[in-house]
């Protein structure tokens, strides 16, 4: 046997006894390491939903300025699958892989040093925000500006559904549009998650609503308090709203470019799906922005008063496990979801 053989025999023992070391101890080395673990959906590549995988991944760790939420449940919302697809990845400079979700509701499990206004075991519930995600997991953290006590008067499924659409719904016709009581509002898409609440906040401004919807949605309409309700598959809601004072859009396209015509001068447009067409409010003068919805704790804290005084409610259509997050994301891509599917992440008690 030559000199060199009985070398490589020497290194291949030392190997295998180095990787009989590897395959055993990290059963005890990888917890201490990595700390608690915790299931979440994540999505190591931009595409439909059967990029989601439900994994075993790190809990995460709250700064200082951060809250550890135990998430109950995770409300599910049509930007969820733009920003998997990757539509959004340069504009809110996400990063694979990535955790989705906007909406959680659940509990405070531990509160970073920096913060004051919860403490653990706090019932709480809260839009994160678009570039950091999080919440399809048993873990989110999230920060006070994002967080607001959850509303006594609804459990954590129905908490869920609230933050993300009644935030959009809030910022684009209070601070953008600056809707007061006596203004008309037509709201397109009105059984929608976000749809849904804007027909609520504006009654509860005092406004008049016109809100438009399909045939199996009308009831719904009149429900949530729309004065007039136009099925959009049997009526052209320009030959019902006219001269309104704002528009709010989020299906755009031929929906938007019919709007202009029903704004009365010195009203407002806002789209939540593209920009207002310039040259057309100049000519029509009238006035538009399109919306991108913010984290705001004190906005959502004005939402859940609404709630508690019975003003406004959450419209949930389905309920399912995390495990089914590619089911519920692709229904809501149909932007026929009667208000919200929520994914249910955990019970309420442990």
């Amino acid at each position: 046997m030559s000199r060199h053989t009985l070398l490589d025999m020497r290194i291949s023992k030392r190997l295998l006894v180095g990787a009989t070391a590897a395959v055993f101890l990290p059963l005890i080395a990888v917890p201490q390491s990595i700390g608690p673990a915790m299931k979440a959906i994540v999505v190591h590549e931009y595409g439909g939903p059967e990029v989601l995988k439900y994994e075993d991944v790190a809990r995460p760790e709250p700064k200082d300025g951060e809250i550890l939420i135990r998430v109950i449940a995770a409300g599910v919302n049509p930007v969820d699958g733009l920003v998997r697809s990757g539509v959004y990845a340069k504009y809110f400079r996400t990063k694979l892989p990535l955790i989705p979700g906007y909406d959680v509701a659940g509990t405070v499990e531990q509160a970073g040093a920096k913060i004051t206004k919860f403490k653990a075991g706090d019932s709480v519930y809260a839009y994160l925000g678009l570039k950091d995600g999080g919440g399809y997991a048993e873990y989110a953290v999230a920060t006070e500006k994002e967080a607001s006590p959850k509303p006594k008067t609804l459990n954590y499924v129905e908490a869920a559904a609230v933050p993300l659409a009644a935030e959009t719904a809030w910022q684009a016709l209070i601070d953008t549009a600056k809707l007061r009581a006596g203004q008309t509002v037509l709201i397109h898409g009105g059984s929608g998650g976000v749809g849904s609440f804007a027909i609520q906040i504006a009654k509860a401004k005092g406004a008049k609503v016109i809100a438009t919807a399909s045939t199996a949605n009308q009831d719904l309409l009149k429900e949530l308090g729309a004065d007039i309700a136009i099925d959009y598959t049997k009526t052209k809601f320009e030959d019902v709203a006219k001269e309104v004072d704002v528009v709010l859009d989020s299906v755009g396209k031929d929906t938007l470019a019919r709007s202009y015509a029903v704004v009365k001068k010195g009203g407002f447009i806002v789209s939540l799906v593209g920009e207002p067409d310039s040259a057309q409010m100049q000519e029509r003068g009238i006035r538009g922005a399109p919306l991108n919805v913010t984290a705001n704790a004190v906005e959502l804290a004005e939402i859940t008063k609404l709630i508690e005084g019975k003003k406004i409610k959450p419209v949930v259509s389905e309920v399912l496990p995390l495990t089914d997050a590619a089911k519920a994301q692709a229904q809501a891509a149909t932007h026929h979801t009667r208000g919200k599917i929520v994914l249910k992440v955990a019970e309420s008690e442990r």
